[in-house]
């Protein structure tokens, strides 16, 4: 079923016996192991606390998330992967739908801070000197593509072994498109929520992956949800001028307290001064992202109906994560509590309806 992370989870689905049984997933497993050898440690703070140690990456799999891939000419990278910075925090404060692990209510995004420390390959002595590989980032990009996948290869090592016998420089040299697996195995490795993507596939292009979202809770929601957020990137790379007094540091906690708050996030914006409840800042960016989509080539109707999914998720202020705390307190809270809450939520989620309209 379409969930950010499945509520009733235990920690004893997460072992070395429960990895699919793939050479990618056991290499990545070691080539992580090689570069850390201490046990990865989950420390979550939300409305109540998490914290445990595995010895592997094995907790990636709890996340269930929903990528969104948009095409861009690589002289446009810089402005729509910026704008997708930007953008992904007030999307991600009105889709919210990961609010629980292991019987703990944390974030309203919970997959953002698991995948984080689930996959970090740094150890005490590198905590602080590069970000994890899961990360937002540091800066707005400011010399294209290229140097944005350069730094991904300076900062990073590689922790899955291929040996691919392509001569790039020949391929391009004879006029052609080099596939560049081994680059493109590595980019696969290093899960910035946000990431530049080579594809040698239809005579060669990039395209900037949008990574936030989780799954669910339908089908009309994951449709609303990469509406809202496309629109948002397209509209602000057409107007880019936002970038001049709008430091990336915004952006920045715009997504942690989005993950983190949801509706409730405080959140900054562009021309505006303060901060703005997550809901009202929503509302008030449907019309951009509406004119995002039409300048994509979305017939202004269907871009209207599909947004409304958005306004009315906002003005019943129910998210899936909303929708899921709220159901299991309505259930006593007992020991099934969230067993039966989520089998209302599959039988819901399988019906078609957005979850506004959820009962």
């Amino acid at each position: 079923m379409p969930i950010g992370i499945l509520p009733t989870l235990s920690s004893h689905d997460f072992s070395d016996d429960t990895v699919s049984d793939e050479a990618r997933y056991r290499a990545m497993t070691r080539g992580l192991r090689r570069l850390r050898v201490e046990p990865f440690r989950i420390r979550i703070e939300g409305r109540q606390e998490l914290e445990l140690e595995v010895r592997g990456v094995v907790l990636e799999s709890a996340n269930t998330s929903w990528q969104v891939h948009l095409r861009t000419p690589p002289a446009d990278f810089d402005r729509v992967f910026n704008a997708a910075q930007l953008a992904t925090g007030p999307v991600l404060a009105v889709a919210g739908n990961s609010p629980m692990l292991f019987g703990r209510e944390l974030w309203e995004e919970t997959r953002v801070p698991l995948f984080e420390e689930a996959a970090d390959d740094r150890d005490i002595e590198r905590r602080f000197r590069r970000e994890g590989r899961v990360a937002f980032g540091t800066d707005w990009a400011e010399g294209g593509a290229a140097e944005a996948i350069a730094r991904c290869v300076r900062d990073y090592e590689p922790i899955l072994p291929l040996l691919s016998e392509e001569d790039p420089a020949a391929v391009v040299k004879a006029g052609g498109v080099p596939r560049l697996e081994e680059l493109r195995l590595h980019q696969g490795t290093v899960w910035q929520w946000n990431r530049p993507v080579y594809d040698p596939a239809g005579g060669g292009h990039l395209r900037v992956e949008m990574r936030a979202l989780p799954a669910g809770p339908s089908v009309p929601d994951m449709v609303a949800n990469a509406a809202f957020l496309i629109g948002l990137v397209l509209a602000l790379a057409d107007d880019p001028g936002w970038r001049a007094d709008f430091p990336f540091a915004g952006a920045y906690r715009n997504f942690y307290r989005a993950a983190r708050d949801g509706l409730d996030a405080a959140l900054s914006w562009p021309g505006r001064e303060g901060e703005t409840p997550a809901a009202e800042l929503a509302r008030e960016l449907l019309p951009l992202a509406a004119r995002g989509l039409e300048l994509g080539g979305v017939d202004a109707e269907e871009a209207g109906r599909t947004l409304a999914v958005i306004g009315e998720r906002i003005a019943r202020r129910r998210t899936g994560a909303v929708w899921q705390r709220a159901t299991v307190a309505g259930q006593g809270r007992d020991r099934r509590a969230t067993a039966r809450m989520v089998t209302r939520y599959r039988e819901l989620a399988l019906g078609g309806d957005p979850v506004h309209a959820w009962r």
